[in-house]
């Protein structure tokens, strides 16, 4: 790449992170009244209105958090508190997506302006950022139906006639997509619509024709104008348009049957993109519990130019798992091999997201490991994003809450904060640990068919991100960085206790079964106890009794992975469903669980008075 070039992906980077940090600064609004941004008080003020909440600091941070964060709980608690039917809960949720999406595609064709006036990167890039903006408005357009027939329509109906027998009934009807071999498939690119008594499968082309149609439309403009310019920087223009020409048939696809194939040759496509510029498409599927039916997520990722890596985290990943593997599966060196492949093809992107769309207006990811199709990555490796530099943008950012501290206590807060605002060094080395070894920890133990055959109660997501996060902390304990032990043990405390405010939203529910898991693990060695208020032990004794916890317990999971078994049979040794709801089997830690939520719905939006967030920064 030419030095130009170089420098404008820098200033690239830098903008993106400039106009993201100027987001977080809304926040002030509801710290402090003479802060000065007057507009986008009125602007949420307004919206609150519109929606019937009433204005006060509560509602606004809730709003705020709809907005930056792109997460809708605290919305969905303060409409709670206000006594909404659950029908207008819908309806607002949808009211908010519109208005977010709305407020942030005009930011994008702000940032769009200011690449184009200072002729940043080379033309076929301007052109690639265009063309990706043009497919994303229709792709926000779409998301809208997506949710009302998927999320808010059929689902609810199978939840109703069927209960917890929904997966069995679809799998008995085989209402599922397929792969070349006519098996059923982990994941899905198609909708049911009702017919008489039973259910039909359509793909989204067949169903969502005018909004699929836009889609293909903008794809094929976009072809058509890349094909005309050169890229001779990175030399990526065959890759991404072989990429683009993959992504339009695979969405125009009518034939159900070929939808797999259609989506496994984009991935495949798509892996051959090594460009520092990232375009994300439709990979994941946490929103739809029965038949997986794939997010319409759509997006560029920025690597930064500093081209940070995570040498460490990758070579304890890979120690730890052949130690446990020569322990657990001498049976299965297949399994072994597929992994070890998939681990030494991983590219790594550490970045910002520039660009986004749909899906992603209902949240953004801390870090992702993709494609989820295990016969693609078996050919082909995976690719693993980390954005760490807009989570410390974001934790900063953030008012300080009077549960955090009403929760953990000063002392253990004021540790954290000294972390987030004083040491950021410190900050992205437990990032790494944490985050990016939950990432490569997804890769573990994993063989081509394993979701499907653990799927069977349709929970695997539900220890799949357990299983992730303690890769990652099983890889930190066999290959210990002392400076760093105290940190990367409160930061699993916070985020265990944290996903807790997650229970009664169906799309992250799997974080929220994690964190239930850990608390378990956490409770069991009394690293955590619970009479009226919250008891922290982060002594090196309780340390290591949490350590010996985690080893016997990721074993029993490594297990059962490699024994394929149904992954109901792992959760329910921790967490149980009640009335449409986990709760954790441990007495004790229901009791926390029951506790923090009622604080959560009473006070998780009250602003914390008695510390300024600007004294830290």
């Amino acid at each position: 790449m030419s030095k130009k070039f170089t420098n404008d992906l820098k200033e690239f980077y830098e903008l993106v992170g400039s106009k993201q940090k100027e987001l977080g600064e809304y926040f002030k609004i509801v710290e402090d009244e003479s802060c000065g941004f007057k507009e986008m008080r009125v602007f949420i003020d307004t919206f609150l209105q519109q929606i019937g909440l009433s204005l006060n600091n509560e509602n606004r941070l809730s709003l705020l958090t709809r907005l930056i964060a792109l997460r809708d709980e605290q919305l969905v608690q303060s409409l709670i508190k206000e006594n909404f039917s659950d029908e207008k809960i819908d309806e607002v949720k949808e009211l908010a997506y519109l208005w977010v999406k709305e407020f942030y595609l005009k930011r994008h064709v702000e940032l769009l302006h200011i690449v184009e006036t200072k002729e940043l990167l080379n033309e076929f890039y301007r052109e690639l950022l265009k063309g990706v903006h043009s497919v994303g408005v229709a792709l926000s357009e779409w998301q809208s139906s997506w949710t009302k027939h998927i999320i808010n329509t059929i689902n609810p109906q199978l939840q109703a006639e069927f209960g917890d027998k929904a997966v069995a009934y679809l799998d008995k009807q085989k209402l599922y997509d397929v792969d070349e071999h006519g098996d059923k498939a982990d994941r899905a690119y198609s909708v049911l619509e009702k017919q008489g008594e039973g259910y039909k499968v359509l793909s989204y082309a067949s169903f969502f024709k005018d909004e699929v149609s836009e889609a293909v439309k903008a794809f094929e403009d976009m072809i058509e104008r890349l094909s005309s310019l050169e890229d001779f920087e990175t030399n990526q223009k065959d890759e991404y348009i072989a990429y683009f020409k993959r992504l339009k048939d695979a969405f125009g696809e009518t034939d159900q049957t070929k939808l797999i194939k259609r989506w496994q040759d984009v991935d495949r496509a798509w892996m051959k993109v090594t460009s520092p510029i990232q375009v994300g498409h439709p990979l994941e599927y946490y929103e739809d519990h029965f038949r997986k039916a794939v997010a319409l997520e759509w997006d560029v990722r920025i690597s930064n130019p500093a081209n940070l890596g995570a040498d460490e985290t990758y070579n304890n990943i890979l120690y730890m798992y052949n130690s446990l593997f020569d322990k657990l599966g001498t049976q299965k060196r297949d399994v072994q091999k597929l992994t070890i492949s998939n681990l030494e093809r991983v590219g790594l992107y550490i970045g910002r997201p520039a660009l986004f769309y749909a899906a992603e207006f209902n949240g953004l990811f801390s870090a992702q490991v993709v494609p989820n199709d295990e016969i693609v990555s078996k050919e082909e490796g995976k690719k693993i994003y980390a954005f760490s530099d807009n989570i410390l943008d974001a934790l900063r950012a953030k008012p300080f809450l009077k549960i955090q501290n009403k929760i953990f206590g000063k002392e253990f807060m004021d540790r954290e904060r000294e972390l987030v605002f004083k040491k950021p060094e410190m900050w992205h080395k437990v990032y790494e640990v944490t985050t990016i070894g939950h990432e490569y920890g997804h890769i573990l133990w994993l063989d081509n068919d394993t979701e499907t055959h653990m799927n069977q109660s349709g929970v695997f997501k539900n220890i799949e991100e357990f299983k992730a996060t303690t890769g990652g902390l099983m890889a930190f304990f066999m290959n210990e960085d002392e400076s760093c032990k105290d940190h990367v043990l409160a930061d699993l405390i916070k985020r265990s206790v944290g996903l807790i405010a997650w229970m009664k939203t169906d799309e992250v529910q799997p974080y929220y079964c994690e964190g239930l898991i850990h608390l378990q693990g956490l409770f069991e060695t009394k690293v955590l106890d619970f009479s009226n208020k919250l008891e922290i032990d982060i002594s090196e004794e309780a340390y290591e009794r949490l350590k010996v916890w985690y080893t016997k317990t990721y074993e029993a999971l490594a297990s059962h992975y490699l024994a394929k078994k149904d992954a109901d049979e792992f959760l329910s040794q921790y967490a149980l469903k009640k009335s449409g709801v986990y709760m954790p089997v441990n007495t004790k830690v229901k009791e926390f669980v029951d506790f923090y939520w009622s604080l959560h719905q009473s006070m998780g939006r009250e602003i914390d008075e008695s510390e300024k967030r600007e004294n830290w920064l």
